[in-house]
Parts: structure tokens; sequence; C-alpha cells
């Protein structure tokens, strides 16, 4: 395809776009455009300029590989063993958070609450990474941690912006980081790799029912307190 003008927008309007989309085109990003993207994403900060990310941007050939080992890794019930806690219980008003997200989801694409069977299948669509033509596997060296890891979150939050002011969708995704040992396999990556999570992105597909779902933030009153 033709490289695709980037569009010209502030932060403000890229935090505005940006959400998770869960369909994508086939359609690559162009290469001069996936390393700007990810040349300008080094500007993120970090504890003592560390830069503690690891990122590998896996496309082509090789993503439909990865994604059929994903997939069958769980359709044969492995278990999870993610290199981070990843079974971690909500309770309160971010249990109400995440129940509203599902319900904001499954309702985009017509899966009702008892449908085993279309949960299911909604599922298994992180490991086939929506359909994207891309994604980006973020790593960093043990025995980094906590620290690290957030610095590693800022580092998501400016790739991500960067792709939504270049009309590229992204949809984070702990799932992709439930079975590292199968990531590394296919990267020929060693166990100093810690795999944190994955994004896919592409070209939003707006006819997927999955990208019509929408969910709300928190008010400014419930979320931040300014102290003086």
């Amino acid at each position: 395809m033709s490289a695709r003008e980037p569009t010209a927008i502030s932060v403000d309007e890229a935090l505005r776009r940006r959400r998770s989309v869960r369909g994508f085109l086939p359609d690559e990003v162009p290469e001069t455009t996936l390393r700007e993207v990810f040349e300008l994403a080094q500007r993120t900060p970090s504890n003592c300029n560390v830069q503690p990310w690891l990122p590998h941007v896996v496309s082509g050939a090789a993503l439909r590989r990865l994604s059929e080992s994903l997939v069958e890794a769980g359709e044969r019930g492995e278990p999870h063993h993610a290199d981070w806690p990843a079974d971690g219980k909500f309770s309160g008003v971010y249990r109400e958070r995440q129940i509203d997200a599902a319900v904001q989801l499954y309702g985009a694409m017509g899966v009702d609450r008892h449908d085993r069977a279309g949960r299911h299948a909604a599922y298994v669509r992180n490991h086939e990474f929506f359909g994207a033509p891309h994604a980006v596997f973020i790593f960093m060296h043990a025995p980094h941690d906590t620290r690290e890891a957030a610095d590693i979150g800022m580092y998501a939050q400016s790739l991500m912006l960067l792709l939504t002011a270049r009309d590229i969708g992204s949809c984070a995704q702990g799932a992709l980081g439930l079975y590292p040992d199968v990531v590394r396999r296919h990267l020929g990556l060693d166990a100093t790799h810690r795999l944190l999570f994955g994004i896919s992105f592409g070209y939003e597909d707006q006819a997927i029912k999955a990208n019509g779902a929408r969910v709300g933030r928190a008010g400014l009153v419930e979320a931040v307190r300014f102290h003086r």
C-alpha cells in the first residue's frame, strides 16, 4: 500500500483519540513510519535514563507463526506462566470498572454474558493479534523490577500516542504476556528477557464490531487530589 500521510494533531487530541482497537486491516504500516515512531518513542523518560524497555516488533510471516503457537497453547489448555503476576483480583470501584469494560466490549460484539463459546472465541482473538499486521512485545532484563516496569509503562504510552497521531490503531494486551516461553522461543531470546506485555497495532478495520466499544474514565474530582 502507499504510505499514508501522518496526521498533525496535538498531544491533547492524541490522548482523546487513543483507545484500544480490536480489529485491524491487513495493510502493513510502511517501514519508514515504523522506524520513525519507534525512534521518537526512545525520547520517553526513565529513572536515571536507564531506558529499560526491550521492544521486539514482529510482522509478516513471523507474526503468523507466533500467533499459531500462542493459539495452540491456549487451545490445549496450557497453564499460564507469565513472567509477572497476571491473576490479581480487583475489588470495589476497580472491579466495577473492569465489569463495565467487559459489558461494553461484549455488548458491541453482540456476545451474551452466558455465551461461553462466543466469549472464548473473543478471547482467542487476543492471540491472533485481532488481525493486526504488527505486534510489539516489550521485555525488560532480569533483575529489573517494579521501578523499571513503571518506566516501560511510560514508554508504551509514548508509543501508542505516536501511533494514534498517525491514524494507526493499537491495543495493549496483557494476554500477550501469558506464554512468555513461547514468545521467547520464536524470537530467539533467553530467560533473562522477561516479558511484560504486547501491543498489537495497525490500521483500524471499522467494520469490526468490537471497535464500536467505548469505555469511560473517572472524572477529575474522583481521580485527582490537589494539595496546597
